[in-house]
C-alpha cells in the first residue's frame, strides 16, 4: 500500500512540474528618468509597464495569442 501511495505521489508531482511553463517578460519604463528594463516581476511603484508579454529576456519576441 505504501508503495502505491509513493508511486502516485511521484506521478502527481512530476505531472505538475512537466506542465509548468516559464513566466512571461514585460517591458517597464522608469517614471523618474525614462530608463527601460525587461523583467518577469513588477519593479515597483516607480516603474510603468510599457509592453508585453514577451517570450525572451530582451523583450523582443512578443507572445502571440492563439
Amino acid at each position: 500500500m505504501k508503495r502505491h501511495l509513493a508511486i502516485l505521489l511521484i506521478a502527481v508531482t512530476s505531472a505538475g512540474i512537466a506542465s509548468a511553463r516559464p513566466a512571461w517578460w514585460y517591458l517597464y519604463q522608469s517614471r523618474i528618468d525614462g530608463q527601460r528594463a525587461c523583467s518577469q516581476i513588477p519593479l515597483g511603484e516607480g516603474w510603468l509597464q510599457m509592453a508585453g508579454p514577451f517570450k525572451d529576456a530582451h523583450c523582443e519576441k512578443l507572445v502571440r495569442n492563439k
